[in-house]
């Protein structure tokens, strides 16, 4: 007599099933269809995780440009600054001083200024 491990084929069918719970007309009710689905969602969702990090850093950039050229320097020299000042900050951060913390933003960018000034 053939087995067919019929307990893990229900599991397997079940789980896939519940996963699909909210999905629309047959993609939540049919095996066939919920499994495609959720193929397809996961195809999304890993893809979309990739694009969350470029789409934050291109924000993180936007806030830091906006700040820094309220304090009177561009985007490129800021980070520059930065670099030949030996400052180790990462743009997340940079971005979260410039739209809380404008005091410490402005330390940041004198840094950078005189970094420059120092270097050329």
């Amino acid at each position: 007599m053939r087995a067919t491990n019929a307990a893990a084929s229900r599991k397997r069918r079940k789980r896939t099933l519940e996963a699909a719970k909210g999905f629309r007309l047959r993609r939540s009710k049919l095996y066939r269809y919920a499994k495609d689905a959720l193929e397809h969602g996961q195809q999304y969702a890993y893809r979309d995780r990739k694009n969350k990090k470029r789409t934050f850093r291109g924000l993180w950039n936007l806030r830091i440009n906006a700040a820094a050229r309220e304090a009177g320097i561009t985007y490129s020299r800021f980070i520059e600054g930065l670099k030949a000042a030996k400052v180790d900050v990462n743009r997340k951060v940079l971005a979260d001083l410039a739209a809380t913390d404008s005091t410490a933003f402005g330390e940041l960018v004198n840094t950078a200024k005189s970094a420059l000034e120092a270097k050329g």
